[in-house]
């Protein structure tokens, strides 16, 4: 019987390649989005109501990440440009920064009596 392990083809054994950053840091936001679906779903289990109002402050982490990614991806490849990327970035951010007071009074409305 012949050697049963696969033997890849000449040029196919490349190794251990890594995610690109955009890729990772999607994934960050990603696990973003998850701990807060965690935290909701605990919540509605242990008081049996949801929710309301969250709109504004779900919108908060993917905007981050989307300031974040578009620095990200300039940094390494290059596209879209470097004032682009900045420009995207700092509107992206000064939005997630005027939406998280909005959001925070939409979560403690649920709060109140």
């Amino acid at each position: 019987m012949p050697d049963d392990k696969h033997t890849p083809a000449s040029g196919e054994d490349r190794g251990y390649t890594p995610s690109s950053p955009v890729k990772r840091t999607l994934a960050w936001v990603g696990l973003a989005y998850a701990l807060i679906l965690l935290a909701l779903t605990t919540y509605f289990f242990f008081t049996a109501k949801g929710l309301g109002n969250l709109g504004p402050l779900l919108a908060v982490p993917g905007l981050i990440g989307l300031g974040a990614t578009a620095l990200v991806s300039w940094k390494t490849t290059g596209k879209p440009g470097k004032r682009p990327s900045i420009a995207l970035a700092v509107l992206c951010w000064l939005l997630a920064l005027a939406t998280l007071p909005v959001g925070i009074a939409g979560l403690l409305s649920n709060f109140g009596g």
